[in-house]
């Protein structure tokens, strides 16, 4: 039996939004698309400061949207980060486009602006960073070398809700972005959900139909409220058939709750990750993205690369597993390795630091309810198997 293990949530509701919540299930009405919907996207854009501000069933769902949005054609070059989860390529893949694969910065572990740039062609339409493991990727930098190019820029904030760069939150840089609550994020929605922003006040305009089977008002309205019918379906985004990403509004609820708490679960990662590093540091074997510069990094996970003439990232894994039960994971797999990008002809790469991590990359068991003791058993139990795998 494990003694820790890897969590598929990262959160426990405390017994006042678990009242708050059922007080919902009872009396809500409508259970979607509601009062609570809208609660949730204004607390949401206050808290990043911004407005167009959508709350939807994913992030994924928020990407399909993006990719809508952005208008890509045929030939169109969508710059994406290999190292990353597939949803930050898929929509973009199923509109057509072509995508081509940016390495990551090894130090950093998120995509690389100088492999950005020497990717860029005339027919580059959009590019996507991923603020990855809860890392703010320097936006700004890359801004002012796109200059005037006619690029769009989105941010998959899916792991990184509350990261800023000099006092600004991520997400709010870009054309468009997109986060996740998902259940192991930083915040959840009950298991599933995501939000987007969109820059453009026209294309914002465009959201709700898109994400809600295209319903609209009928532009001439029958004196009778019933006729005719109870609402109309319109095209958005021409030719682009809409989708159905509603959030209920019990998840819309549970979002409300947990962003107004969103700082001090953050802070409790960020210090339990300074903690480990730090107490680590005598251990060259464990390379960490240890810039933690303030609001900087987030660390919805704490992953780290191993270096080792003795023994190698299996090695270590396999140790702290079979030694003292737990257990840690892989992320991610090189996107153009997937069979499923594979197959549909995205295996093509120049992609080596991406590959040079993943092969000796580890993730750590990181949920916030995790108890001290246990944190303080995984970092002992780390510094254990390091001296017990090196050679004497």
């Amino acid at each position: 039996m494990n003694k820790i293990i890897w969590s598929g949530r990262s959160h426990n509701f405390l017994n006042s939004e678990i009242k708050f919540l059922s007080n919902i299930i009872k009396y809500a009405d409508p259970l979607t698309n509601g009062k609570y919907l809208k609660l949730f996207e204004k607390s949401l854009s206050n808290y990043l400061k911004c407005k167009n501000v959508f709350a939807l069933s994913s992030a994924a769902a928020g990407l399909e949207i993006i990719s809508i949005l952005c208008n890509l054609k045929k030939n169109d070059e969508v710059i994406i980060p290999a190292h990353t989860y597939c949803a930050s390529a898929i929509p973009f893949a199923r509109r057509g486009a072509k995508i081509v694969w940016s390495d990551i910065d090894i130090s950093s572990r998120v995509v690389s602006i100088e492999d950005i740039l020497k990717k860029i062609t005339n027919r580059t339409k959009v590019i996507v960073v991923v603020h990855l493991y809860g890392y703010a990727f320097d936006v700004p930098e890359l801004k002012k070398k796109l200059k005037d190019k006619k690029i769009l820029l989105v941010e998959d904030c899916a792991q990184a809700i509350g990261a800023e760069i000099n006092g600004k939150k991520v997400g709010t840089f870009g054309d468009f972005s997109c986060f996740s609550f998902q259940a192991q994020k930083n915040i959840t929605t009950l298991g599933e959900g995501g939000a987007i922003y969109v820059k453009n006040k026209h294309l914002a305009l465009k959201v709700p139909g898109l994400r809600y089977n295209g319903h609209c008002e009928f532009k001439k309205k029958s004196k009778f409220y019933w006729l005719p019918a109870m609402t109309n379906l319109d095209l958005d985004q021409q030719k682009q058939w809409p989708y159905k990403f509603s959030l209920t509004e019990i998840q819309a609820a549970a979002g409300y709750l947990l962003l107004r708490r969103l700082d001090k679960l953050n802070q409790v990662r960020v210090s339990r990750a300074k903690k480990f590093i730090k107490t680590l540091k005598k251990f060259p074997e464990l390379s960490f993205n240890s810039d933690y510069e303030k609001n900087r990094h987030v660390y919805h996970l704490l992953s780290a690369m191993i270096i080792s003439k003795d023994f190698n990232r299996n090695d270590f894994i396999n140790h702290l597993y079979k030694k003292y039960k737990i257990k840690c994971a892989i992320q991610y797999y090189p996107l153009y390795k997937y069979d499923l990008f594979k197959k549909m002809g995205l295996s093509k790469n120049s992609c080596k630091n991406t590959n040079l991590f993943y092969n000796n990359m580890v993730s750590f068991p990181f949920h916030v309810w995790m108890s001290k003791r246990d944190f303080n058993y995984l970092i002992i139990s780390v510094k254990k198997t390091i001296l017990q795998l090196r050679k004497k």
